[in-house]
């Protein structure tokens, strides 16, 4: 999600659920966490918050095996080193023939191969959904999962395998103890209109967002604000960088959700801020922070930075 990925970035966004319960803002920016539920009770939803998205990480980004950019074109894929697209993820030795023209994917299955869609065999050429805006139309075949996946103007082909590398490899998640702190009241000034605003990723491509306005807030005893990007009515997603990013925290970016309330507030938890899949998966693309969007401070709150630095894509 994309990482949305996410999809990443944007992917993420709808597999990290949880409704966030804020208490009212009385004035702007002033500092104070979420007092509309009990200590005990934040830190079980902060907990509870916590091993969802990892069961939902693991099913959905650990298990990345492969990221594959598709030519102007026919190319042949599968697990062959024949092959044109070299599926090292695993899968048949030919898996078919795939033809990008302007911006339609078109697969042209190989007799040998068994391929399915949503359990079906895939007998005869058929135009794959892609992900962007999705759902894909998602390929099944020797223990793998293929789908089209955008980046910026660009196709390529993802690749899942629970068996692969990636995911036997994985070295898990590592988080900061929960802080009542770190969960503060925002006030959301909106801007005179929404806006798509075009970010750059991971790969170096441009991925379009929709921002509404920012998100007014305090933390370590200053007054920040982080750009929201909006990807459902009320729900917020946030890309941020901040004084630890590099050293205790991811450096690229770090994650975060939070909904918006009827009275125009909204509970940012930096407990649950998280890092992007691209912390630990090289064939995932995700959102590089808007300059706006790099706090001035150190936030020690949400996940740790990965045990290992793997490098970012040109790096």
């Amino acid at each position: 999600m994309r990482h949305m990925p996410f999809q990443l970035c944007r992917s993420s966004a709808a597999q990290i659920c949880g409704a966030v319960l804020v208490a009212g803002l009385l004035g702007a920016a002033c500092r104070q966490t979420a007092r509309d539920v009990s200590p005990a009770e934040a830190r079980m939803e902060a907990e509870a918050w916590r091993l969802q998205h990892e069961a939902d990480y693991r099913r959905a980004w650990v298990t990345i095996a492969g990221l594959h950019f598709l030519d102007t074109g026919t190319q042949s894929a599968g697990s062959a080193p024949s092959n044109d697209i070299v599926l090292d993820g695993g899968g048949p030795a030919v898996l078919g023939r795939f033809t990008l023209d302007g911006d339609a994917v078109r697969l042209e299955p190989d007799p040998s191969a068994d391929v399915r869609i949503k359990g079906q065999p895939v007998t005869a050429p058929v135009v794959l959904s892609d992900d962007i805006p999705g759902p894909a139309d998602e390929l099944t075949t020797g223990g793998i999962r293929v789908v089209v996946h955008e980046s910026g103007a660009r196709k390529a082909l993802r690749v899942w395998n629970p068996e692969g590398q990636m995911a036997k490899g994985f070295l898990g998640f590592a988080w900061f103890e929960i802080q009542p702190d770190y969960r503060v009241v925002g006030r959301f000034i909106p801007d005179a209109q929404p806006r798509a605003l075009r970010v750059i990723n991971t790969f170096g491509d441009l991925d379009e967002f929709t921002t509404e306005g920012v998100v007014e807030f305090a933390l370590e005893g200053r007054t920040l604000r982080l750009r929201a990007f909006t990807i459902a009515a009320k729900r917020l997603y946030f890309v941020f960088k901040d004084a630890s990013s590099g050293a205790e925290t991811y450096e690229a970016a770090r994650f975060l959700y939070a909904d918006l309330r009827d009275d125009g507030t909204a509970v940012l938890d930096f407990n649950q801020a998280y890092n992007p899949p691209c912390a630990f998966n090289p064939y995932t693309t995700c959102p590089i922070p808007l300059p706006e969007n790099r706090l001035p401070v150190k936030v020690l709150a949400g996940e740790k930075a990965y045990p290992v630095h793997v490098s970012l894509p040109g790096s």
